[in-house]
């Protein structure tokens, strides 16, 4: 039975027979004559603490007010819960403010790529919803963009605060009811279907499609607390391992505290398990406090946290990628030429950062004091060794505080890629990043957010029975 006709005979139990019989003569009139305003004024219905619409969406994050208006959109009636006092607390911080909306790649076969092994469960989302179609949906609506640097496409305002306005006044036009501090407690199960929410205030919050869109674990003060993966494993969904992705690494080495807030380009950073090489970034990495950050350093972090559970995980730092050993051994002899004259630490100036400079004299082994024309050929190789290979060992990611994402989430095998529909719970849809897939940074996580939860909006609002929409329409005719 729909949510709808639940309804019906919720109301119909609370009228009087005398009542019933007098004005109501049959479940017709008793459709129209209580629910026309409901369904094409209010778009809702409360009787005994019960609360009916044609999708439900939990989550007020991209992917969740995405999927609310999509639906909305469509004519199905909407509501958005979200825990947290306003929407979108998360996108605000994207792209450090800016909000890093997507990446100017519109091959999906080549965006895919930097999805991982995973990577093809987007291509039908990107097929509805791709990179093309998030520029269209938000120029349409009145936000210009920019391609920066990496392909990286940011609104002109460079403020993701434009971005969120847009987002809030899509669901405003698609009518969507949104529900703001209101916290989902509990999800009920009727045998393959979900039969109700319940909410914080112990209201009843009944839909007849389902969308969960509650993000992962990262930056658990917006909000991100992981409610989504324990409703998901309690509807038998299978869950992998939880762990921070796109984070900074603390490092066991104190040299490279010493030379925080240094920001270096155009560096190569490998990852070494057992001495054999795991992964690889060419890009730009910063020092910090606890150890290194940067993008090249977040995109690895995934990676590397797998790694970390099975033992020790060293890192390779390659300050001069461009040049081979042989080159860059000329290079340091034209220097050592030029400063010939001139203490060990007084040499290095044209080829290192200020900052950098004491830390490679210290690790070389090299006499700080010794003159340039008395370093000796093995010295200078053991140098250029040192500038070609950085070592580092990794004591711990930073963890879900400060990750951009979370890495794991609902099984991806039980999720249906041209729906975004649970394949074990009828009425359920999936959106953004509690799937179990993640990109890099740079606008490749948000694409995910905008993709799937516009599909997963329009799949769940197409999916909305017959007899609902019908009584919706004839509603809106009277």
């Amino acid at each position: 039975m729909s949510a709808i006709n639940d309804m019906l005979f919720c109301i119909k139990s609370q009228v009087p027979q005398s009542s019933r019989q007098a004005r109501l003569p049959g479940p017709t009139q008793l459709n129209f004559f209580l629910i026309r305003s409901i369904l094409k004024e209010q778009k809702i219905f409360k009787m005994e603490n019960k609360i009916f619409f044609d999708v439900a969406v939990i989550g007020g994050g991209p992917a969740g007010m995405m999927a609310a208006g999509r639906a909305g959109e469509l004519g199905a009636k909407v509501v958005l819960l979200e825990k947290n006092a306003s929407l979108g607390r998360k996108l605000l911080l994207t792209g450090k403010g800016r909000s890093n909306l997507t990446r100017a790649e519109f091959n999906p076969r080549e965006l895919l790529k930097k999805y991982g092994r995973e990577g093809d469960f987007l291509l039908y989302s990107l097929s509805v919803f791709g990179v093309k179609e998030t520029i269209e949906f938000f120029e349409k609506k009145g936000l210009k963009t920019k391609i920066e640097r990496g392909k990286r496409i940011f609104p002109e305002s460079d403020r993701s605060q434009d971005v969120l306005n847009i987002l809030i006044n899509y669901l405003k036009k698609s009518l969507v009811k949104v529900m703001t501090n209101y916290e989902v407690k509990e999800i009920i199960k009727n045998e393959k279907r979900i039969a109700k929410v319940v909410l914080s205030g112990g209201q009843e919050l009944l839909a007849e499609n389902y969308i969960i869109a509650t993000g992962g674990k990262s930056y658990p003060g917006t909000g991100s607390t992981g409610d989504g993966y324990k409703w998901a494993e309690e509807l038998g969904h299978k869950v992998s391992k939880l762990r921070p992705a796109l984070v900074s690494l603390k490092i066991e080495e104190n040299w490279p505290k010493l030379v925080q807030g240094l920001a270096l380009k155009n560096v190569e950073l490998t990852v070494l398990k057992n001495n054999k090489k795991k992964d690889g970034r060419f890009g730009e990495l910063l020092f910090t406090h606890f150890g290194i950050s940067g993008p090249i350093v977040l995109d690895l972090s995934g990676k590397i946290g797998e790694l970390l559970e099975k033992g020790e995980v060293k890192l390779i730092l390659d300050l001069k990628p461009a040049l081979d050993f042989r080159t860059l051994d000329k290079r340091l002899q034209s220097d050592f030429s030029k400063y010939s004259q001139k203490l060990f630490k007084n040499s290095l100036s044209d080829l290192l950062p200020q900052k950098l400079i004491p830390v490679a004299v210290e690790l070389s082994g090299i006499n700080h004091s010794k003159k340039v024309n008395e370093i000796t050929r093995e010295e200078r190789h053991k140098l250029v060794k040192l500038l070609k290979g950085l070592e580092m060992r990794v004591s711990s990611l930073l963890g879900f505080e400060t990750a951009i994402v979370t890495s794991g989430g609902v099984s991806l095998k039980e999720i249906d890629s041209k729906t975004m529909k649970s394949k074990l719970i009828k009425n359920l849809f999936f959106a953004g990043e509690i799937i179990d897939l993640h990109g890099p940074t740079g606008g490749y996580n948000l694409q995910l957010c905008w993709s799937t939860g516009y599909l997963a909006g329009k799949s769940a609002a197409n999916s909305v029975s017959k007899k609902t929409k019908i009584s919706a329409e004839n509603l809106n005719d009277q």
